[in-house]
């Protein structure tokens, strides 16, 4: 890993948590090595400083995600973010100001892209503290998922999806290791094949394509977040929900936690049929819908 990399790794754990929206200019700001490594900038050439450019724009979304899982950024929300830092990597190119306003003008650069994207955001933490607990969020093991998601991998029909796999595709590589073709979408970069990086809202499920579709804490948690919100995003959920529905082969299933009750009321029971499934002491189900035709 070279030194731009490492610059940037670090440049992101040294802001890692802090509230960027409070006027707090030691909150958010270049640290010393970042500093460094500009003096040097116009030693890239463009190829490499696209790639940097790239990287930045992935490890701010996966930043901002790990903070809060509930943030949508589509395809649109990443470009903006991209051209965000093409332009802080242009600006410290020419100098075209000083050091501390390049900075500052980035930081609002970023604040207002976030306001744009996620509305609910500046509600939840202008008087919040510096420092932002993150939104629990885990990656649990592979057989715990399957547990929870009433999984028989002896019977299970492929192909098989995992929406919202995790950084780590644990249930994805688990059912390759047995064999069955598998694969995960998930917003983060990925290096395998069978792992791919897509926003589910954006990703073309197909028709007729899976034998079994699956999300753990995953797509209907999402889904009846934005539900309960005002501003919540609940119809493209219920038109991707539906997507999800249609994609499955004949005798296929779609296996989810927590259940959705307030759409599973409207589905057709001669072409769906639902099973529910008590999950401990949690005020949620499994739900699992097998499609009929």
């Amino acid at each position: 890993m070279d030194k731009y990399v490492k610059n940037i790794d670090k440049q992101i754990e040294f802001n890692q948590g802090k509230n960027i929206f409070l006027d707090n200019e030691m909150a958010l700001r270049f640290v010393d090595e970042t500093i460094k490594a500009i003096s040097n900038i116009n030693e890239l050439n463009k190829d490499y400083e696209d790639f940097l450019i790239d990287y930045s724009t992935d490890k701010a979304i996966e930043e901002f995600c790990r903070i809060n899982q509930y943030y949508t950024f589509n395809s649109q929300a990443k470009n903006d973010l991209r051209n965000i830092y093409s332009d802080l990597f242009s600006n410290i190119k020419t100098k075209v100001s000083s050091l501390e306003t390049i900075e500052k003008n980035h930081y609002q650069n970023l604040k207002q892209w976030l306001q744009k994207n996620n509305p609910f955001a500046e509600k939840i933490y202008s008087n919040a503290e510096t420092d932002i607990k993150p939104v629990a969020c885990s990656e649990y093991r592979a057989d715990f998922q399957i547990d929870v998601l009433k999984i028989d991998t002896k019977t299970i029909m492929e192909p098989v999806l995992d929406i919202g796999c995790g950084k780590q595709g644990n249930l994805v590589n688990y059912f390759c290791k047995l064999g069955i073709i598998a694969k995960g979408i998930d917003r983060f970069s990925f290096s395998e094949d069978n792992l791919i990086n897509s926003d589910w809202l954006e990703y073309n499920f197909g028709i007729e394509k899976w034998g079994t579709v699956m999300s753990n804490l995953g797509f209907s948690n999402h889904f009846k977040h934005h539900n309960l919100r005002e501003d919540g995003n609940y119809i493209e959920y219920a038109k991707k929900y539906m997507d999800i529905l249609k994609s499955l082969k004949i005798g296929g299933r779609f296996h989810y936690a927590p259940d959705l009750p307030f759409i599973e009321l409207y589905l057709d029971k001669q072409q769906y049929k639902i099973e529910k499934y008590e999950i401990g002491d949690f005020d949620f189900k499994t739900t699992v819908i097998k499609r009929l035709k």
